[in-house]
């Protein structure tokens, strides 16, 4: 050894070559310099560490496969999409204009073809309310409502006139009139019908013998009579015979 050669003070030819090939052959290194093949490694520690990547990388693709067997992995799919729907408004029915109220007793008061007898029988029976009862419909084929007006008596609800009013100018005329009570009329399909009960000599009012129908359609500006329909009563009401009272 080096040390121990320069300690003993031996200097022979063939050592000293030898010896300065030695040195030649290190590369010249520095005594003092500790290389990386001077240090002693653990046993097997190459083999740990290349069983640790190997595990790391197992790990990575397993990671990666779920993702793709799930879909729910961190993939970039463009903007997600959206459970709810949104709600399609449904289209709305059109709506039927509310029929124009009208002041029916003012209207019989002011139209000149109502009989005087019906103006004065037409009175407030309670307060102000008025027996008077009053139907909105289209009767004359115009897109405008027409107005069918009743006028009755206040004790027993006897009609003593019917009319109707149909718009004109902006204003509502007289287009019909019936005025033999008992009397009473009303809207039916787009037709004008009118009752008309009848009685014979002592017939109690709340009982006629019988009564007319008359079913009446607007034509060419008018109300002309469609048909007429004629029912008789039975004078018995309850099992008991309405007494007919002896003629002179």
């Amino acid at each position: 050894m080096r040390g121990l050669g320069k300690g003993s003070g031996t200097d022979t030819g063939d050592t000293g070559d030898t010896t300065g090939a030695g040195e030649e052959a290190a590369g010249g290194a520095d005594p003092g310099t500790v290389t990386a093949t001077s240090i002693p490694q653990p046993y097997g520690s190459g083999a740990l560490q290349a069983a640790m990547a190997a595990v790391a990388l197992l790990a990575a693709l397993g990671l990666f496969a779920a993702c793709g067997a799930s879909g729910t992995g961190a993939r970039d799919e463009g903007p997600a999409g959206s459970d709810s729907v949104a709600p399609v408004a449904s289209p709305s029915p059109t709506a039927t204009a509310e029929p124009k109220r009208v002041d029916a007793v003012q209207l019989v008061k002011d139209d000149p073809q109502v009989s005087a007898e019906v103006k004065r029988d037409l009175k407030p029976c309670v307060g102000d309310e008025y027996p008077v009862d009053v139907s909105y419909g289209n009767l004359t084929g115009k897109t405008t409502t027409d107005v069918v007006v009743n006028v009755m008596t206040c004790g027993d609800a006897v009609g003593i006139g019917s009319y109707v009013y149909r718009l004109r100018d902006h204003r509502y005329v007289n287009v019909f009139k019936a005025e033999e009570p008992p009397v009473y009329a009303e809207i039916d399909r787009g037709d004008l019908v009118v009752t008309q009960q009848l009685y014979r000599k002592g017939d109690p009012l709340s009982y006629p013998s019988s009564e007319d129908v008359i079913t009446y359609t607007w034509t060419k500006g008018a109300f002309v009579e469609e048909s007429r329909t004629h029912n008789d009563y039975s004078n018995v009401v309850g099992g008991t015979a309405e007494p007919t009272p002896a003629t002179t």
